[in-house]
């Protein structure tokens, strides 16, 4: 599968984020990718970095005019296109939410972000209801896309559950960076940690693995912190955790990475984690803490 990302900074103005969106999926659909993935929240600056009730501007229903803007971006480019939208389900009742849309433009499935985090720079818990959707594969013409938004990437729960449903890949939009004050060698050892755990769920899965995350500096509108540099590095890992792609820190960047699907089957057989699971004696993982 030839799977295009799209790493890119993001501005105020909804129409001019799309617009850039826009472009860069239709170059990666000329280089020949099937699958595009976008970055977490990818029509609006990271709002979440203070508590403003002015944000849930943002927020849009599912179908609507933004799921609409991103068919047609589909349909037009004949690619199945992974997005993070900001849902509006009701009045009060918001979600981070991850849209699929096939190559036809019709909406193959969605992903509300389970794991909502609440830290300074990242106060998630007021915008956003925890996903009631669970951990369940979308299928879409190339095959069962475990999608899952930011914060779910550091569970591994969430991704052995999807590999247990059949995905075939692991996908995670992202929107995470450095905080200014923070060390340097703290900032390198937390962007380290991100990559990390998710080459382990591709380990541990025999399955690859997409991040897509945002890049450049936005500020803090409320001045607290000294805002959020997002560090990139989006990348793609296949089933053995190997690298196969590695964005830029800073950059903007498209690709197009080709991942053989087919490995998963021969790593599986190498290396029987699913086989050797004992799941007689995991009983206690659906508790929060054993005393």
């Amino acid at each position: 599968m030839k799977i295009g990302i799209v790493q890119q900074s993001c501005t105020a103005s909804v129409a001019e984020n799309r617009n850039k969106l826009a472009a860069g999926i239709a170059k990666l659909a000329l280089q020949g990718s099937q699958l595009v993935v976008l970055q977490e929240l990818h029509d609006s600056p990271y709002f979440c970095q203070t508590e403003d009730t002015a944000n849930f501007r943002y927020a849009l229903p599912i179908p609507g005019e933004a799921t609409e803007f991103y068919a047609k971006t589909a349909r037009e480019n004949r690619v199945v296109l992974v997005t993070s939208l900001f849902e509006r389900r009701a009045a009060g009742l918001y979600h981070n939410t991850a849209v699929v849309f096939e190559s036809d433009g019709s909406i193959a499935g969605m992903h509300r972000k389970m794991h909502i985090p609440d830290d300074p720079a990242y106060y998630e818990k007021f915008y956003f209801t925890p996903g009631d959707l669970g951990f369940l594969p979308i299928s879409t013409s190339l095959g069962k896309l475990g999608v899952q938004v930011c914060w779910d990437q550091w569970y591994p729960e969430g991704a052995r559950l999807m590999a247990m449903q059949g995905a075939d890949i692991l996908i995670y939009p992202t929107a995470i960076g450095f905080e200014s004050t923070d060390t340097p060698e703290e900032q390198q050892r937390q962007r380290e940690a991100w990559i990390t755990i998710q080459r382990s769920h591709a380990i541990a899965n025999g399955i690859p693995v997409v991040s897509v995350n945002r890049v450049g500096f936005e500020a803090d509108p409320s001045g607290a912190t000294g805002g959020i540099r997002f560090w990139g590095s989006s990348f793609v890992a296949g089933p053995q955790g190997e690298l196969l792609y590695q964005a830029s820190d800073t950059e903007e960047e498209t690709a197009v990475v080709d991942v053989d699907l087919g490995r998963t089957e021969t790593v599986r057989q190498w290396w029987p984690f699913l086989r050797d699971r004992r799941i007689d004696a995991y009983g206690d993982l659906t508790r929060r803490f054993v005393d």
